[in-house]
C-alpha cells in the first residue's frame, strides 16, 4: 500500500524491511543514535540491531521511501506476556532529508495496523528523557503516561578498582596480541 504526503506531493512508500535496506538502515541509525548524542541511553546503535531485527521480527520492520530513494525505518516487535500482547518500538529514525513530512507517523500507523491484526491492544515505546523531539512526536501521536526509568552507570575507567582492573586487562590483551604477531 502507498501512501501520498499531499504536503510535499511526494510518493511514500512504506514496506517490509528487505535485505538491501539493512545498510542504509544501519548508517542512518549511525547518524540518528550516536552515543555521544544520547550517552546514557541503556542500548546502544550497532549492526545487530538491524540483522536481529529482519532474523527474528521481519514483518514488524518497516522501511520508507520516496520516490524510491530511502527515508526512514522503524524496527518494531511483538511481545506476549502471560495472555498480554504488546507492540513495542525498538528504533524509529527518519532521515533528516525527510522530516516533517509526516514518515515518522506513517512508519508507526503501519506497525500498528500490523499489530493490531496480531492482536495486540498496546504499543510500548521508549526514549532518553533528553530526547524532546521524539517525545513531542509520539505524545502528539497518542502515546500518554510517559515516566521516567532511572539507569544507572558507571564508567569503569573512572572506579578506583575496576579502572585498574580494567587498565590490567588491556595491557595483557596488548602484550598477547603483540607475542602472538612475533610468532611466525
Amino acid at each position: 500500500m502507498t501512501e501520498t504526503n499531499t504536503k510535499n506531493k511526494a510518493q511514500v512508500s512504506i514496506r517490509t524491511l528487505a535485505i538491501d535496506d539493512i545498510a542504509p538502515i544501519f548508517h542512518l541509525g549511525e547518524q540518528l543514535f550516536a552515543s555521544n548524542l544520547y550517552p546514557t541511553l541503556y542500548r546502544t546503535w550497532d549492526q545487530w540491531e538491524v540483522t536481529g531485527a529482519f532474523n527474528t521480527d521481519p514483518d514488524f520492520c518497516l522501511v520508507a521511501t520516496i520516490d524510491q530513494h530511502f527515508a526512514g525505518f522503524l524496527l518494531g516487535t511483538l511481545i506476549e506476556k502471560n495472555e498480554n500482547i504488546y507492540g513495542y518500538i525498538r528504533w524509529l529514525g527518519v532521515s533528516p532529508d525527510f522530516h516533517r513530512m509526516g514518515i515518522a507517523k506513517q512508519l508507526v500507523d503501519r506497525f500498528i495496523e500490523r499489530i493490531i491484526v496480531e492482536g495486540a491492544d498496546t504499543v510500548l515505546m521508549d526514549t532518553d528523557p533528553a530526547n524532546e523531539a521524539a517525545i513531542n512526536f509520539f505524545q502528539k501521536t497518542g502515546f500518554a503516561n510517559p515516566c521516567e526509568h532511572v539507569f544507572l552507570s558507571l564508567d569503569l575507567t573512572k572506579h578506583d578498582y575496576y579502572g585498574k582492573l580494567l587498565k590490567y586487562e588491556q595491557n595483557r590483551t596488548a602484550q598477547l596480541t603483540e607475542k602472538s604477531q612475533r610468532r611466525p
